[in-house]
This record gives C-alpha cells, sequence and structure tokens, in this order.
C-alpha cells in the first residue's frame, strides 16, 4: 500500500518531500498496544534461513520447457502442463554433486562437486559427464579435478574447461582432451581471469567464449608478470602460518596484459590473435566485453585505462585472420558506463546490436548501432537498466521509468517503436521487477522482489497473462504476521540541484511526537543505490523491530540510475560529496523531529565503511559513534580498475589522492566512539589497510574499538557473519545507552 504525503519540512533550499510505503505485512502503522501484542524480530531471527522469502530456481532449456530441482530434476512443458524426472538424484548422490550443467543437445549433464571457492566469483571443483540416453557416467572423460572453468558449446555437446590456467576442448563427451594453451607460468592467465579483471571488469569466473554454433572459442589471455603481489598470512592449522601472494594492480601500477585469442575447436592448431584497434595498440588498455553474431562476426570493447575512451570493434573472420569491419568510439567527461562497459547484444540479423549507453541528456538508454552509427531508441529522464532478450520483432529491457522512481524496476517491450509495459499492473505492491524469459521469449519467469513479500509467476509474454503462480511466500507471509515487522519510508532531500531519495525503516508503533535512535547505513559509492523498492529482511529489521532504531539510507551524490550528471559529480574526488551528503541528510533528519540528536550512529561495509570513516572524522558534531566494516583507507591501496576509472591515477590527480584518505582524518575521531572491523584474508579490500587506520589512530592517542576475523575475506563467511553482526549489534546499543 502507498499513500503519499508531502511535508515542506527545514530552512533554506532544502525541502524534504516524504511518501510513506506501508511494508505489506503491516499495512498501517501499529499503535504501541497493537505492537504489544506480538513478538519482534530478534537478532536470533536475523540468522534463522526459515525466516528468509523463497526463490524459485528455474532453467529455460527451450522455448517452453525448463527444468526446475526439488531433489530430483525435473521438466515442465509449459504448453502441454506435463511434468517428468529429468535427473534422479542418484546421480548426484554418486558423485556428491552440488549442481549440473546441461549439455545444448541435453543428451550429457556435467555434475559439479568438490566446491572450493577462491576469490568472489571464482572456484575449483569436479566435473563428471554423464550420458542421459544410457544413465552411465563416461569412466573416459579424462577431465581433471581442480577444474577453473566449464561450458558447454551453445549447440551440440563440444565443451571447453580451463585447467592449471591452461584451456582445454573436447569435442565430444568421449573424445580426449584438446590442449589449446601451453603456459607453465603461475601468473599468466589463459580462458580465465586474473584477480583484478574478475572483480573489476567480468565479474565473472571465465574468459572464455564459445561462438553460437560451436565452431570457434574465443579466449583472453592475462600475463601478470610485471603486476606487484599483494601478501598476506593465512594462519590455518599448522605449526606455522603460510602466505598468500595475489598478482593485484593497485592504482598507478603496472597492469596485466591482455590478449584475445580465437581458436577453431575442430583443429585447435588453428589459433589466431583478434587484435586491438591501432590507437590502443600502443598504450594501456582493458578488454572490456567480447560477443559473438555468428560464428564468423565477432563484437569486442576495448576501454582505455583512463576508462573515459571506448572502442567498439566488429570483426568478421576472413578464413586466416579476424578482420575489423566496423567501428564504435565512444568517450566521456567521466567514466564510460555505470561500472565496466555494458555488452551489446545483437538483432536477429546478427549485423545491427542494441546497447545501452548514455545519451545526448546524459541518461543511460537503448541504442540501436546500424553500420556504426546509433541511433537511441528510448528516452527520457530515466534509465534502462538491462537489456534482457532480443527477438526478431522485439527488445525485452529493465528501466525505472515508472512513477519517477529510480529505486524501481518494471520490465518492458519494445515492438516497431511501440513500448509495453508487461509488469506494471500486472501484481499490485510489485515494484521490483525481474523477468527471465525462454528461449524465443514466448514466456517468462517474473520476479517480483517489492515492496511487497517476493513473489515469483510464469507469464505468457504473448498476452502477458498468468499461467501459473510459482511461489507465493505464504507460510513466510504467515510467519511474519506474527512479528512485529518495521514499516518503511521514502522520500527526498533536496540537495544543491538534486532532488534525492532515503528511505527509513521505523519501529513498530512508530510514533512522531517520540524521538528515536538513527542509525544511517551507507554505502554511498559511484553508482550505487541503497535506497530501492526492494523487500528486505535483515540486521535492519531487528534493529528497528526490538531496538526501536530508526535505519535510514539516503542516495547522495555519486550515487546511479539517476543520469551521469548526478552520478559524475565525485568524478575525480571520491571522499567529497557523497561523505558530505551523509552529514546533510542525518541533519534533515534531525529536523523532521522524531530523530534524538544525541543518539545517531552510521556504518557501512567495504566502500560503506571507507563513507562511515570519512564521515565520523569530519569533526561535524552529528555522529556520536561508527562502525566501518573493512573500510579503504587510502585509494592508492585499492585496485587499479576500480579506482582508476573515477581517480585517474595518482600521477595524474596527485590532490584528489591526498585529499580522500581516512588516516588524515585521525584527530577528529577523539569525539566519536568508533569500531573497526576487518578480515585478516580479505583479498579485496586489504587487512593493510584497516592497519593504516589503526596506525593513524594510535598516533593520535584516540582510544577505540578493533575486531579481526582470522582467515576471513571480505565477506565475512561462516561463523564469523553471525559474529560481526552479534558484535556490531552490542557496540550499538552501548552508543545508544
Amino acid at each position: 500500500m502507498i499513500s503519499i504525503a508531502k511535508v515542506l519540512l527545514g530552512l533554506g533550499a532544502v525541502a524534504v518531500v516524504v511518501t510513506l510505503i506501508a511494508v505489506p505485512t503491516v499495512i498501517f502503522l501499529r499503535e504501541d498496544d497493537e505492537a504489544a501484542s506480538s513478538r519482534t524480530f530478534t537478532l536470533e531471527d536475523v540468522f534463522n534461513s526459515s525466516l528468509r522469502p523463497k526463490s524459485y530456481n528455474l532453467r529455460w532449456i527451450s522455448d517452453y520447457e525448463y527444468l526446475h530441482q526439488s531433489g530430483s530434476v525435473f521438466l515442465h512443458n509449459v504448453v502441454t502442463n506435463e511434468v517428468t524426472e529429468f535427473l534422479g538424484t542418484d546421480a548426484f548422490v554418486e558423485k556428491k554433486a552440488y549442481d549440473y550443467q546441461l549439455s545444448a543437445d541435453h543428451k550429457y549433464v556435467a555434475f559439479i562437486s568438490n566446491y572450493t571457492k577462491l576469490w568472489r566469483h571464482s572456484f575449483l571443483a569436479s566435473y563428471s559427464l554423464y550420458n542421459r540416453k544410457s544413465n552411465t557416467f563416461i569412466t573416459s572423460a579424462d577431465i581433471p579435478d581442480g577444474v577453473q572453468y566449464f561450458a558447454w558449446a551453445p549447440e551440440g555437446n563440444k565443451l571447453a574447461y580451463v585447467w592449471e590456467n591452461n584451456v582445454y576442448i573436447k569435442t565430444s563427451p568421449e573424445s580426449p582432451s584438446q590442449q589449446v594453451t601451453f603456459s607453465k607460468l603461475n601468473d599468466v592467465f589463459n580462458g580465465i581471469p586474473d584477480w583484478v579483471y574478475e572483480e573489476e571488469m567480468f565479474s565473472s569466473n571465465h574468459a572464455l567464449w564459445w561462438s553460437p554454433g560451436g565452431k570457434y572459442v574465443a579466449y583472453a589471455e592475462f600475463n601478470d608478470t610485471e603486476v606487484h603481489t599483494i601478501e598476506y598470512s593465512w594462519y590455518g592449522d599448522s605449526q606455522y602460518p603460510s602466505t598468500v601472494l595475489i598478482p593485484y594492480p593497485k592504482a598507478g601500477t603496472p597492469n596485466p596484459v591482455v590478449k584475445l585469442f580465437v581458436v577453431d575447436s575442430e583443429n585447435v592448431t588453428k589459433t589466431a590473435e583478434v587484435l586491438a584497434p591501432d590507437p590502443f595498440k600502443t598504450v594501456d588498455h582493458y578488454l572490456a566485453t567480447v560477443t559473438w553474431a555468428t560464428d564468423n562476426r565477432l563484437a569486442v570493447q576495448w576501454l582505455k585505462r583512463v576508462q573515459n575512451h571506448l572502442i567498439l570493434q566488429i570483426y568478421n573472420f576472413s578464413g586466416s585472420s579476424w578482420d575489423p569491419v566496423e567501428t564504435l568510439e565512444l568517450t566521456s567527461s567521466g567514466w564510460i558506463g555505470r561500472f565496466s562497459p555494458s555488452e551489446p547484444v545483437f538483432a536477429a540479423d546478427a549485423n545491427s546490436y542494441y546497447l545501452v549507453m548514455s545519451d545526448g541528456n546524459k541518461y543511460k538508454h537503448i541504442h540501436q548501432v546500424v553500420e556504426g552509427r546509433t541511433a537511441a531508441v528510448t528516452s527520457g529522464q530515466w534509465e534502462v537498466i538491462d537489456i534482457l532478450k532480443v527477438t526478431e520483432d522485439s527488445v525485452y529491457f529493465s528501466s525505472n521509468e515508472k512513477d519517477g522512481r529510480p529505486g524501481g524496476r518494471n520490465v518492458y517491450k519494445l515492438t516497431g517503436g511501440s513500448k509495453t509495459c508487461l509488469t506494471c499492473t500486472f501484481r499490485a505492491h510489485c515494484e521490483y521487477n525481474s523477468a527471465s524469459f525462454s528461449h524465443n521469449a514466448s514466456f517468462y519467469l517474473l520476479s517480483c522482489n517489492g515492496p511487497d513479500i517476493p513473489y515469483q509467476a510464469l507469464v505468457d509474454t504473448r498476452s502477458n497473462t498468468l499461467v501459473k503462480n510459482l511461489e507465493e511466500n505464504n507460510a513466510f507471509r504467515n510467519e511474519t504476521s506474527k512479528i512485529s515487522m518495521p514499516t518503511v519510508r521514502q522520500g527526498t532531500i533536496k540537495v544543491d540541484k538534486y532532488n534525492l531519495w532515503y528511505t527509513m525503516l521505523l519501529p513498530p508503533g512508530f510514533d512522531e511526537s517520540k524521538t528515536y535512535p538513527l542509525l544511517i547505513d551507507v554505502y554511498a559509492g559511484p553508482c550505487s543505490q541503497k535506497v530501492d523498492l526492494r523487500y528486505r529482511v535483515g540486521w535492519s529489521t531487528y534493529l528497528a523491530s526490538t531496538e526501536k532504531i530508526i535505519v535510514a539510507s539516503f542516495d547522495g551524490r555519486g550515487s546511479g540510475y539517476q543520469g551521469d550528471e548526478l552520478m559524475h559529480e565525485i568524478y575525480k574526488r571520491l571522499g567529497t560529496y557523497e561523505v558530505e551528503d551523509q552529514i546533510t541528510a542525518a541533519r534533515e533528519f534531525v529536523k523532521m523531529g522524531f530523530i534524538d540528536k544525541n543518539r545517531i550512529a552510521i556504518w557501512g561495509w567495504s566502500y560503506g565503511g571507507y563513507v562511515t570513516s570519512m564521515v565520523l572524522g569530519s569533526g561535524s558534531g552529528v555522529f556520536k559513534c561508527g562502525m566501518a566494516v573493512a573500510p579503504v583507507s587510502k585509494w592508492t591501496y585499492y585496485d587499479s580498475i576500480y579506482t582508476e576509472r573515477y581517480m585517474m591515477q595518482p600521477s595524474e590527480n596527485t590532490k584528489g589522492y591526498a585529499d580522500s584518505t581516512v588516516t588524515a582524518r585521525a584527530k577528529n575521531f577523539h569525539s566519536v566512539q568508533y569500531l573497526l572491523v576487518h578480515g585478516t584474508a580479505d583479498d579485496n579490500v586489504h587487512f593493510q589497510q584497516a592497519a593504516e587506520i589503526s596506525e593513524a589512530l594510535v598516533d593520535e592517542q584516540v582510544d577505540f574499538e578493533a575486531m579481526w576475523y582470522t582467515d576471513k575475506d571480505h565477506g565475512l563467511s561462516g561463523s564469523a557473519n553471525s559474529h560481526v553482526y552479534t558484535h556490531l549489534s552490542h557496540f550499538l546499543k552501548r552508543c545508544f545507552a
């Protein structure tokens, strides 16, 4: 239920527009006596998986069939409504498999077991090949354990995998593996990204791409021999700790050297390099995306190291080489894309393609590119989030156009210049939607993720009508109806020339005549968005429900999905406006009359930990305390791709780097209570960053609290997860006592 009340608050140019969104499990704000009749959401509930909405797992394998696993894997025919067992549990049990991958012809299955996590996306695993016709495992498959990446071809049953940084191809599951690359160096990676490409450019564990018909495999080579290494101790259980070494380019230091190759899957001795465009050959550059159009046509995006200049090159195969035939060149006054550049999606003719890019008004929109010439096909003061599917006659995409709410998501169909919203009115209280389309988009899985309790359904795209409900989360709805749950309030605050969104999680029985402690939950990195219409249950739910703390977030300058002008406000000056705006928001919240100005805290993780630390070190006098988990202290210590995207290299922006350190603000921490948390095995934001903050605070004789987690990475998973949130809770309660 959404009701809107506009209230003018504050002085000068700051206008606050309040929009009240009641979380559907608590349609109205409860009175105190009503709230007392049910229990609150406790800290123990935060870690109780049964108090989480469920989701329906689905894999499309044709235009009208999908697989769903519930014990066994079942094949669902959407047209006939038939359900048959596709894979029994015996094969999973035999190999102790936790997942599977199906070949394109549906004849073979790779069962995945022995998972070992590496970094955020990468892992090692074993792949056991299974013949569905004979219901037997292929004993001659010769795929070793510890595979880094595995991929079936898009047609038939060829496969490729990466093992010990080298690429292998099998023309069928029974045929022998053929080695494509022969690197013997640990710091040369073939078919998989190195650390920085995995984390910041590809956001995946692979750098290997099959052509549509399975004729060719494109793969990248990353040479990290000149990249400096980060080292940290792994304490483990041995008498002596070991040392982990990772090639990790920090801002301004040597980057990996990247090359792109294409190999003929039927003759692996035929390999050709796909060369970078001439303007980039002699300067530092990145490989951004690789996209096949046909077996003989390939699109590659190359990005200059400064990341404000991109060349999208189309290559055609001449029979012996990949020759450039079409070029699109993009530049920006900030950086290209939101994070890494968006990938082109080819039209059915395999010649033209669609690309999400900034338009003349600096909003991200779909453009059709024909022979290197671009034409916008969407426009407005809103943004296209992603292209979901392109068919012969339509383009399907998600955007935040509806109601001018940048935190909303809906799915649209664009046909012949006519745009239709598929999800805008499909179900009440569904304002944050996504869709997974069948092969030719005749059907889609609708996932409504808020503000109501998540819901999933199968929809016929042609009539946009419900086929069947898949997950309504009725059990979760029933359980939470017995709990005094918080409500959500959203609105805008005008900062400079922008109307910027905030969200508040209000305690049950919220009374505007009373005052409450306030916790700002911050991330605030470039293109971030904390204020959206998703349904969430977590630590903030406990704080609001049980501890009666208002938890608020604010998307200040630098945040995303509202145009490049706002997003690029922090270009070359991280640690400025996005920090100032959190302080401004807290002051405006106090003016609303129901915040206890003597009990205001801030907390964040990663970039949010950095902003938390910068806010506390600002000397604003607004915040009593704060908690920073895995924070950056100095941008010279963070990786090159991320940092230089927003700050350029240190030699090009000396003042920007110098003015953005937490350590320079150490003396201002005397007036606040500070908790610093970090994992000793954080491969992303290194423990070095927290150590630097600690040293600076000690040098200034600042009394502060710290917690480290032995051998834990950036996510603090496992036992550390419940421990850190419990520890944060205790610190916050002491602060607000």
